[in-house]
């Protein structure tokens, strides 16, 4: 039986609402990147190695990670408003514990609790873009959603670094405060149900079995970038992982009410761009992983000029999005994903050699020109997969997606750091056994860069790949309701 919460799209402002819920999921991915620059500051503070320290951002994508797959019941089980609200009470609660932590635990404890609330922000403003406007006009919509998904983790290191120049590290947490409570209050008075509930019991046995899958894997590739593949907590971590997750899928697909909907991949278009998605989302991990260690470790620049140096693509990026939303709506995303990762695979291109005396310029103009690249298709990319999805998909589908951008960015995360730590060591063994006239220091820095350069060549090879499947874009029909009901009436039969 379901209990309808739905109103008529064309009766209520969608403004307002979709207002709101960008603005609580920019505070929520704007938080996932500030620890970046923050790391060194709290390794002093609280006396701890980088090691720890970096479970302040590890723990937090474990966290968005093991609950994005949930979201899919939770969208079907509970209102819009039930659930907004929710999770911006979550992450409020989470930044006043982190603001007021004393010692490492607690502020780590505080960083979980925010994630908590924010892994469920995204998937749910994505199902309300696709509740309240039709295909035609959903372009223009996630354009402005860009702001929130590419705009607010972009200018979060920016912004960050200099806080840190001038305040406490704590002021990073007091500041979501007031904002955080702006967007619960016009919540209260603003936000309107646009989905339909329904009263579905608790699959617990897809619930832990969704929970060890993705926990473990995402543990696993984020272990790998620090203690190698080799290490036995990592093999273990993706063993049990893998095994988790081939158990949770079959037993999606025997259920006729499945805990995450995987027939969504029945869906050629949907299945297209998810695995575009893969690779575009390690591509943009390159920029979040290798520029501010070349930027930082190897060049000597500070965490403020890293940030500064960021800013002009990310304000550029921002302002692009809802522009490229709009293209989107009049030409589909197939030649905005051919040219946008065209873009980046010149770029990037660019990137693979680097040196000790690269201009502070040349680095501007190349990142702010490669996010112009990014805003030209990671909206459109999604967007096109997700409009193919009958509307009772719809929630799943955004969960899905979602969840396989989180797993994607692990796995680029661990793979580029994996390439850089390993070349450098080749690169370095190869210095000091030709004999070079130079100092160690200058070794090590050299060697790094080439390391940063070799994984730069890595992530062409993943561009290459997603811009041959980009042409295979195309635009597509909304899939009926009938299709998705027949599909899961003949799975059952043949149960049966």
């Amino acid at each position: 039986m379901s209990k309808s919460a739905t109103i008529d799209s064309r009766s209520i402002k969608k403004g307002p609402i979709l207002a709101i819920m960008i603005f609580g999921a920019f505070l929520a991915t704007f938080n996932q990147t500030i620890m970046t620059v923050a790391l060194p500051k709290l390794m002093d503070d609280f006396n701890i190695l980088a090691s720890t320290g970096q479970w302040l951002t590890t723990g937090y994508m474990l966290v968005n990670g093991v609950l994005i797959p949930i979201t899919g019941f939770l969208m079907k089980r509970f209102t819009t408003r039930q659930l907004f609200q929710s999770s911006m009470f979550i992450f409020l609660a989470g930044s006043i514990v982190s603001a007021v932590a004393f010692n490492f635990p607690v502020l780590l404890t505080g960083r979980l609790i925010q994630a908590a609330g924010a892994g469920i922000i995204m998937p749910l403003l994505m199902n309300v873009v696709l509740s309240l406007f039709p295909p035609e006009k959903r372009g223009s919509a996630m354009g402005f959603v860009g702001l929130a998904v590419i705009f607010a983790p972009a200018i979060g290191p920016t912004l960050a670094g200099y806080v840190l120049e001038t305040l406490p590290w704590q002021a990073l947490f007091y500041g979501m405060v007031p904002f955080t409570v702006l967007v619960i209050i016009c919540g209260f008075i603003y936000l309107k149900n646009v989905s339909e509930t329904i009263q579905s019991k608790v699959d617990f046995l897809s619930l832990v079995l969704s929970t060890l899958g993705f926990g473990t894997l995402l543990y696993g590739f984020s272990q790998a970038g620090s203690v190698g593949w080799s290490d036995a907590e990592v093999i273990v971590s993706l063993s049990v992982g893998v095994l988790a997750l081939v158990l949770f899928t079959w037993r999606q697909l025997v259920s006729y009410d499945p805990f995450l909907d995987l027939r969504a991949f029945k869906y050629n278009m949907f299945s297209l761009t998810t695995i575009i998605n893969i690779g575009v989302t390690i591509m943009m991990y390159a920029d979040m992983i290798l520029l501010p260690l070349y930027l930082q470790n190897a060049r000597g620049y500070t965490a403020l000029e890293s940030g500064i140096m960021m800013m002009p693509g990310a304000l550029l990026m921002g302002l692009l999005s809802p522009v490229v939303g709009k293209l989107f709506d009049r030409f589909g995303a197939k030649w905005l994903a051919i040219i946008g990762i065209a873009i980046i695979l010149v770029t990037t291109y660019s990137y693979t050699n680097l040196t000790d005396a690269t201009s502070y310029t040349f680095l501007i103009l190349m990142y702010t020109v490669r996010r112009v690249g990014m805003a030209l298709f990671l909206m459109p990319i999604q967007t096109a997969g997700l409009n193919q999805l009958p509307s009772s998909l719809n929630a799943h589908g955004t969960a899905i997606s979602n969840t396989v951008r989180q797993v994607a960015g692990a796995i680029g995360t661990s793979l580029l750091v994996t390439v850089m730590t390993n070349r450098t060591k080749d690169h370095l063994q190869d210095m000091a056994t030709s004999g070079v006239n130079t100092t160690q220091e200058h070794m090590v820095m050299e060697a790094s860069i080439q390391g940063i350069n070799d994984a730069y060549f890595v992530i062409l090879i993943f561009g290459v790949i997603s811009l041959l499947l980009s042409f295979f874009i195309k635009r597509v029909e909304q899939a009926t309701e009938e299709s998705i009901h027949v599909t899961k009436k003949r799975e059952a039969m043949n149960e049966t």
